[in-house]
């Protein structure tokens, strides 16, 4: 299957050597194939696929001819659907410039006609560049919104790739949202990638969208994707592409064995945040047991530091409301215990959860370990714990990287 460019013209007049293959789409809820997308190729007197995408993405190719090639492309598909008992879902790429065009009226004058034949609309899943349709959000925002009253899905595929479209992505309100994941290695997974699919994650939860990862080529990307809040995942490692619908078991074994990795090692990861919890928990309380309530916040801060110094860099007091009441107690390179003055007074409650934690902390009388994120000021990925010292104000304590590293389960 290669990708190479040709005469436009020589595809124009061979349409009937266009051949739909279908690449195929995988629940995690019940590890099943739900859906397969449609990969058009053309293939040449020797026998030859190759690859249209290129087809689809040179502007200078006439609209009227990329219009034409669509449909071509749609009557067999759906020619090929209709024989099936359409239990799956069908991704469809659409260009989202020719949808815009006609508000859509030949694809779905095209899709109407095959309704009227017993065409299930709802399993059908229209999927278009998102960067296109960010450009053209309040156009697209009402077109989409009639599509879907068919009960037709819209997807946008290659999200994330630019800055500044997540929120868009809210008054879209597309019914999958693909990601590319292909591009990561299996031991290179940029944390600025991490931190905007946990977003995109969150997003689509809040907007009732599905997150599909696709580009899966390797077991570590099927574990960042699940681990990222994919429901649907798309790649080689998990199934080629095909010349027809496949059975929606094909794969299920694999991935099943896969999970089954994966919950064992997160719940060997949880147990290592626990256990990190209840030493920490328990060390702080038999500091605090010999600190005097009355002394000074920045005496307290050095006195836990010392106490804590095998796993923190940092140590410092708020109250409920953010508030910094004491120094920074901040260990130096030679691992001395120094007092910064310059954060007290500072506010932190703009900071993620804090409130939440805060309350939490107030009902449950005990510490929290926060999730990984990255220190501004060390630049490096650390966990904090945060307990409560009395009713209204809590102590901070910042955990290295170099210790999280060492300990099994804890990155």
């Amino acid at each position: 299957m290669e990708l190479i460019s040709m005469d436009p013209l020589d595809i124009m007049m061979r349409l009937d050597q266009i051949v739909p293959y279908f690449d195929p789409i995988v629940s995690a809820e019940n590890q099943l194939i739900i859906g397969h997308e449609v990969k058009p190729f053309f293939q040449d007197d020797a026998g030859e696929l190759h690859s249209l995408s290129w087809f689809f993405n040179d502007e200078n190719i006439p609209s009227d001819f990329r219009l034409e090639l669509i449909h071509t492309i749609l009557y067999k598909v759906l020619d090929s659907y209709m024989k099936t008992d359409q239990s799956q879902l069908l991704f469809i790429h659409y260009d989202a410039k020719l949808l815009l065009k006609d508000d859509g009226d030949s694809m779905l004058s095209l899709l109407k006609t095959y309704a009227d034949q017993g065409l299930r609309l709802e399993k059908l899943v229209l999927q278009f560049s998102e960067a296109y349709v960010s450009e053209h959000l309040s156009s697209f925002k009402h077109l989409f919104a009639y599509i879907q009253t068919f009960g037709i899905q819209i997807a946008l595929d290659d999200v994330g790739q630019r800055n500044g479209n997540l929120d868009k992505l809210a008054l879209i309100k597309p019914n999958i949202i693909k990601v590319d994941v292909s591009f990561l290695q299996n031991n290179d997974l940029p944390q600025l990638y991490q931190d905007v699919h946990h977003l995109l994650s969150m997003l689509s939860r809040k907007i009732g969208a599905t997150l599909l990862f696709k580009g899966i080529t390797s077991f570590h990307q099927l574990n960042y994707a699940w681990r990222n809040g994919g429901r649907y995942y798309q790649g080689s490692y998990l199934e080629e592409t095909h010349e027809h619908f496949i059975a929606a078991d094909s794969c299920k074994d694999k991935v099943k064995k896969d999970f089954q990795y994966f919950t064992t090692f997160e719940r060997k990861k949880m147990k290592a945040q626990l256990d990190l919890t209840e030493k920490i928990n328990q060390q702080l309380n038999t500091t605090l047991k010999n600190i005097n309530p009355d002394d000074p916040y920045d005496k307290t801060i050095l006195t836990v530091a010392k106490d804590c110094d095998s796993f923190c860099f940092r140590v410092y007091i708020c109250n409920e409301a953010g508030f910094q009441l004491s120094a920074n107690a901040e260990k130096d390179e030679k691992g001395n215990w120094n007092l910064d003055h310059e954060g007290k007074q500072k506010n932190w409650s703009w900071r993620p959860y804090f409130f939440e934690n805060v309350v939490r902390m107030n009902v449950e009388k005990k510490g929290i370990l926060s999730d990984l994120y990255t220190d501004i000021e060390k630049d490096e990925r650390i966990r904090t714990y945060s307990h409560p010292i009395s009713d209204n104000t809590f102590i901070f304590i910042d955990i290295p990287y170099s210790f999280l590293y060492e300990q099994e389960g804890l990155l």
